[in-house]
């Protein structure tokens, strides 16, 4: 009888675990999705689908070691004045609805191939509603491509988002041969995302330069930006020229640790610890699923390019992106780098389908919301429902 109420109550809790990520909350409980995956692993632990030891050894050291030392690249960026500085660079070309439209997407999708995207999000936003804002232009448009753009954009590189870190911990796909396959993917995407744009908001179609367009320099902290820039360009070239992506993020995020210009714990601060916790959570959690032998019915789904980009669109949509990877990388085989690219397309491109499918996406609104503006759950949707089926389309064609 014991044995039974056991399983039964590890059924129950894994349950509303992955309830919780999908909402990104428990009803009744201030928890996160960080609190919940280390709340449900240690419900595993106390329940026995896994030992502590099997827990610890679960956590891929690679995955997280890179994440991190990402996070710590990127707040050096964000301290440097790096992004916006990128921001007005791409605006002094054009001076149009359409062109600022094309050169926001294109821009956000280039710098979010190499940043991870959540962050391009969350700094973009306000400054994408500061333009819109002085230039008298309906901000939701602007909004939606910067949301779509920062995940399209995203699926080009290994270090573009967690989804893809993790994949490259699993597969071991050259950077650049992953970049190869991807990149026109991504731009593809792209240029389908302004036409939608186009589409359903015609006031983006005018050409007629706008007056007084905010192109003035932004303030960069100079010594800290060339620093920065100089480090990340070799992060990128070691990347490029197949050294270990972990350690070469490890390398760069150390020496730009050392400073006598900025306090450590500024930078520190600024790293999502989160998603760090988030994920050695989830890392657990797949791997009491495995033992749990709960992956059986999507066995037969994923042997088809189909079935695996159907699948992971809509785990993607109903427990998020990263745990939808972590519950189906076991079924693929390391080598098999048709089904590695598949899943990785099929679950950063899923997170364009609806307002809660990507961090990004919820990071545009969260902010636009603080500044007044209201992106809804339909407005998004409209523009993200044809641009996901759209995009994965692009992806069977191009992968298949």
């Amino acid at each position: 009888m014991l044995p039974h109420i056991l399983k039964f109550a590890t059924y129950i809790f894994l349950g509303l675990t992955y309830l919780g990520l999908a909402l990104g909350y428990l009803p009744g409980l201030r928890m996160n999705r960080a609190a919940i995956a280390l709340a449900g692993s240690a419900f595993l632990i106390a329940l026995g689908v896994v030992n502590l030891q099997q827990a610890w050894q679960a956590i891929d050291p690679t995955t997280i070691v890179f994440l991190l030392s990402m996070m710590v690249v990127n707040a050096n960026l964000t301290y440097a004045g790096f992004f916006p500085q990128a921001l007005s660079l791409l605006l002094r070309f054009t001076r149009s609805p359409l062109g600022i439209l094309i050169a926001l997407t294109f821009g956000s999708g280039i710098l979010s191939a190499f940043f991870l995207n959540d962050t391009l999000a969350l700094i973009f936003t306000p400054l994408v509603l500061s333009l819109t804002q002085a230039l008298r232009l309906n901000p939701i448009p602007y909004l939606l491509a910067i949301a779509g753009a920062t995940n399209i954009g995203s699926v080009a590189t290994l270090s573009g988002n967690p989804q893809n870190i993790l994949i490259g911990s699993f597969s071991g796909i050259h950077y650049l041969d992953f970049m190869r396959m991807m990149t026109p993917i991504a731009v593809t995407g792209l240029a389908i995302q302004v036409i939608l744009l186009c589409l359903l908001y015609p006031n983006v179609h005018s050409i007629v330069p706008c007056e007084h367009l905010p192109t003035g320099k932004k303030r960069i902290f100079k010594p800290l930006y060339n620093k920065t820039l100089i480090i990340t360009t070799g992060l990128l070239i070691a990347f490029a020229v197949g050294l270990p992506l972990a350690e070469s993020a490890l390398v760069a995020a150390s020496l730009l640790l050392i400073t006598r210009r900025v306090k450590p714990q500024r930078i520190l601060q600024k790293v999502d610890w989160n998603l760090l916790v988030m994920f050695s959570g989830l890392f657990i959690l797949s791997k009491g699923t495995q033992k749990l032998n709960l992956l059986q019915p999507f066995t037969y789904a994923v042997n088809s390019a189909a079935g695996l980009l159907g699948v992971t669109a809509i785990l993607s949509n109903l427990i998020s992106n990263v745990p939808a990877v972590l519950l189906l990388h076991p079924l693929i085989a390391k080598d098999d780098t048709q089904s590695w690219l598949l899943l990785a397309a099929a679950s950063t491109l899923a997170g364009n389908l609806t307002l809660f499918g990507a961090v990004a996406n919820l990071i545009v609104v969260e902010a636009a919301a603080e500044l007044g503006y209201k992106l809804t759950f339909w407005e998004h949707l409209r523009f993200g429902v044809p641009v996901t089926v759209l995009t994965l389309l692009v992806v069977y064609l191009w992968i298949h």
